[in-house]
């Protein structure tokens, strides 16, 4: 049965111990696993110097760390169901720790791929877990915030652990640095264990007397409509990425420029990841994820005309777009299944956006090969709209205001 929270709320009350106590092992989590994940590109030049690597090699590296982990979420959560999260998810964090351990002291191409494949089997676990973890803790639109605060914590994880890193490799010799940082994930999962709240499952008639309502059934097709825009909002965010350097450099932006033309999306996707969950907290899921989709899909078409300057100013609202509705996906999957199944549909759902947006760059490039790179992001666009009538068709099951 899956360990999990459980608290009685009310819309007034403070945030009770077990709360804070689950959203901390889930933000703590989410940081390390996804400074984990972009820690491999600093890696990668390193690798190659001492490897002799090529980048088809250096692919593979990368490759195989991110296919494992997207391809195991599903049965990470099925274990989890058995011997739950605390267990799964803290013995995940000391897996990933440990591929990087391993990653230290591999001495050849093969033991390096072995201890990525050994790290992205960790990694594994961490969505999944941690989203379900989340969900069980809080109710109604604090659950959303909640979320919404986990999701933003994935993205400082993003900014500081690489940062750290490539800081240590400047002070001793990058082993060392990675021994360091593998031994950080071990640390974190005997935290995880510890403080990870235990409490019986929750059945659904729980969950509604925890919410103040009547005990429903799930909506027999809300968890395919939610998941369909979440792909496709993946893959608009990941074909966006692929254009935005080309579509600036037309504008006359250097290397310098592009670089931080990336750092003002991902800042404002950051934000728009916390900014979004309180604001569908407000105004409801249904009015964030029209504001948001629509928003974005205007605010591309807006940045083609523009000159380079005004488009930099521009690119930091497109980040709070593109990144925003995430938030309120990820915090409407508990609505869409019964409690004892959710870390088992945050999986489904982590691997069918990230895997959409791993496919999407390959799919939108041949548009922009066939038609130029300004009518492939007008038909990134116009897809993007298709998640406005699928918002309607699931609009009874978003979370209200």
């Amino acid at each position: 049965m899956t360990e999990s929270v459980t608290t009685a709320e009310t819309p007034d009350r403070g945030t009770l111990p077990e709360e804070r106590r689950a959203l901390g092992v889930a933000g703590g989590a989410h940081a390390l696993h996804d400074g984990y994940s972009d820690l491999i590109y600093v890696m990668l030049p390193i690798w190659q110097a001492e490897f002799g690597l090529s980048y088809a090699a250096l692919g593979l590296l990368r490759g195989v760390y991110a296919g494992t982990l997207a391809s195991l979420q599903i049965p990470s959560g099925l274990v989890a169901e058995r011997l739950g999260i605390a267990v799964v998810l803290a013995g995940g964090t000391a897996l990933a720790g440990i591929g990087y351990v391993l990653a230290g002291v591999s001495n050849s191409f093969m033991l390096l791929l072995a201890a990525l494949f050994v790290g992205g089997i960790g990694a594994s676990t961490q969505h999944p877990l941690a989203s379900a973890l989340v969900a069980r803790a809080f109710a109604g639109p604090r659950s959303l915030k909640a979320l919404g605060t986990y999701n933003f914590a994935g993205d400082i994880g993003k900014m500081a652990v690489p940062a750290g890193v490539a800081l240590l490799v400047m002070l001793m010799p990058w082993r060392g640095a990675l021994a360091l940082v593998g031994g950080l994930g071990l640390i974190a999962a005997v935290a995880i264990f510890r403080l990870t709240p235990r409490f019986p499952g929750e059945t659904a008639h729980e969950t509604a007397a925890r919410d103040g309502k009547a005990a429903l059934a799930p909506p027999r097709f809300g968890f395919p409509l939610l998941l369909s825009i979440g792909v496709i909002d993946s893959a608009t965010r990941m074909a966006f990425l692929l254009f935005l350097p080309f579509v600036l450099t037309q504008k006359g932006a250097s290397l310098p420029t592009v670089g931080l033309a990336l750092t003002l999306v991902f800042a404002g996707g950051a934000a728009g990841k916390l900014v979004c969950a309180f604001l569908a907290a407000r105004i409801g899921g249904f009015a964030t994820v029209l504001l948001t989709e629509a928003l974005t899909a205007v605010l591309v078409v807006a940045l083609l005309p523009l000159s380079l300057l005004p488009a930099m100013v521009l690119l930091p609202l497109i980040g709070v777009a593109l990144n925003g509705t995430s938030s309120v996906l990820y915090g409407s999957v508990p609505l869409m299944v019964t409690p004892e199944r959710r870390a088992r549909a945050f999986g489904v759902f982590y691997t069918g956006t990230i895997g959409a947006g791993a496919v999407a760059p390959t799919l939108y490039g041949l548009a922009g090969d066939a038609f130029g790179v300004p009518a492939a992001l007008m038909l990134v666009a116009c897809i993007v709209l298709l998640t406005l009538p699928l918002a309607v068709m699931l609009r009874p099951a978003l979370p209200r205001a």
